[in-house]
């Protein structure tokens, strides 16, 4: 094991070290890179033999980054090495909203990648493209789903809800039956409520689904203040305490989904990661659980968040042609397969999801690939660098209907008049 890599600043210094893979004896003209890879548990075990499969390939080496946990502490670590134009990064792992935060220290992939992009998903293509350049290969994706106990469905001779009306309907008639039955603590939907980024994802597609644009149009044009965004934080407002649990307004991801998993709820909103947990062999659930697009609005549009993690090249890189290399290694059809295979992470590569293999692990492939192929961007890239100023005016703006029983109206209002002084008539 190498020593760690250690950089600058002393709050964020212990957040990295470097773990080699690699040849005993590496070849004389061999490189050794470095790569911010998956952070956390199994999803880095599963990119550590990505990247060993490439060293094999390659004859040249590769030191992982370790990346802390929280997204922000890794947005202001790669803000920081970026800044200082250190080399000691070569491939970064980066979230769907960074591309306009980052964009002017990575480098333009466009021409390595002019034979393989049109594979992927015309969405996060557009999304990883900032001033016309190619800043970051897609490497998964994800999109908000409906996961629901398809066993209660069946008990209580219900359908699958496709609109939101008929999804509260739906969860209080189960949720009430069931509390009868002799379980109290059975809600009917769980989602993410808590003042964070994932509050911006939920309320984003609540906001589409009634056709209220996504808060900063692609021309820049705040839009987020209209009669069909208020309705819409109206009615996730009246699913507190009816068929959502109070607490919801601090839940993340991952206490919805618990809350889902040890069988407290029949509804839930997430990410495609939590098929595989949810079948995991010791879950309440396993086998009860079936996958559904969100549920439409009031006028037919159905609202699903764009998300998922890119892979691109620093602009400092030494090595920076080796880096884009495993960058195409990494993001290509088998690597997304594998990871496919081993994580649950949904492809960026639409033909993988008739794969026969994909569709034996889980057979709602092609609900997978609707919902990543129409699902709607957070205005990220066009609000570039101050995209988490905005994602956290919604939050905020949203948390206070929610949670503090502001006036939807008055904060959608107070919303739009903060969002249009950030740019001023001028370009984000």
């Amino acid at each position: 094991m190498s020593k760690p890599l250690l950089f600058g600043r002393a709050r964020l210094s212990a957040l990295v070290t470097a773990l080699v893979f690699g040849f005993a004896v590496a070849p004389a003209a061999a490189a050794t890179l470095t790569m911010a890879c998956d952070s956390i548990g199994h999803g880095n075990t599963v990119c550590k033999e990505g990247v060993k499969a490439w060293e094999r390939k390659s004859g040249h080496t590769v030191k992982i980054l370790s990346l802390p946990a929280s997204s922000s502490e890794r947005l202001v670590m790669y803000r920081q090495l970026l800044a200082s134009q250190s080399p000691l990064l070569d491939v970064l792992t980066i979230d769907i909203v960074w591309p306009g935060i980052l964009a002017e220290s990575l480098l333009d992939l466009s021409a390595p990648a002019a034979a393989s992009i049109k594979e992927h998903f015309p969405a996060i293509v557009k999304n990883n493209t900032v001033g016309g350049r190619l800043i970051a290969m897609p490497w998964f994706i994800d999109a908000g789903l409906l996961y629901y106990r398809k066993d209660l469905l069946e008990k209580y001779q219900q359908r699958v809800p496709g609109t939101w009306a008929e999804l509260a309907a739906t969860a209080r008639l189960i949720q009430d039956a069931e509390r009868s039955a002799g379980r109290p603590r059975m809600w009917g939907y769980v989602w993410q409520g808590k003042p964070y980024e994932g509050l911006t994802c939920d309320a984003l597609e609540w906001i589409v689904s009634y056709g209220g644009g996504s808060i900063v149009e692609p021309s820049g044009a705040v839009t987020v203040d209209n009669p069909a965004t208020i309705a819409a934080l109206r009615m996730a407002k009246q699913w507190i305490g009816a068929i959502s649990p109070p607490s919801v307004v601090s839940a993340r991801e991952e206490e919805s989904r618990a809350m889902f998993q040890d069988g407290n709820a029949v509804f839930l909103r997430n990410w495609p990661y939590v098929w595989a947990v949810v079948n995991a062999p010791d879950s309440a659930v396993r086998n009860k659980v079936g996958i559904a697009v969100l549920p439409r609005g009031p006028h037919g549009a159905v609202g699903t968040t764009l998300g998922g993690h890119q892979l691109a090249v620093s602009k400092f890189s030494r090595n920076s042609a080796l880096a884009i290399d495993l960058v195409m290694f990494m993001t290509g059809r088998d690597e997304q397969k594998r990871r496919a295979i081993l994580l649950g992470r949904s492809p960026t590569i639409g033909s993988l999801y008739q794969d026969p293999q994909l569709l034996a692990i889980n057979p709602y492939q092609e609900i997978l690939r609707a919902a990543a192929a129409s699902a709607t961007p957070r205005p990220s890239t066009v609000t570039g660098r101050k995209y988490e100023q905005v994602s956290t005016e919604v939050w905020k703006t949203v948390s206070g209907v929610l949670a503090d029983g502001k006036d939807p109206a008055t904060g959608v209002k107070a919303l739009a008049s903060t969002l249009n002084a950030m740019h001023s008539g001028a370009a984000w």
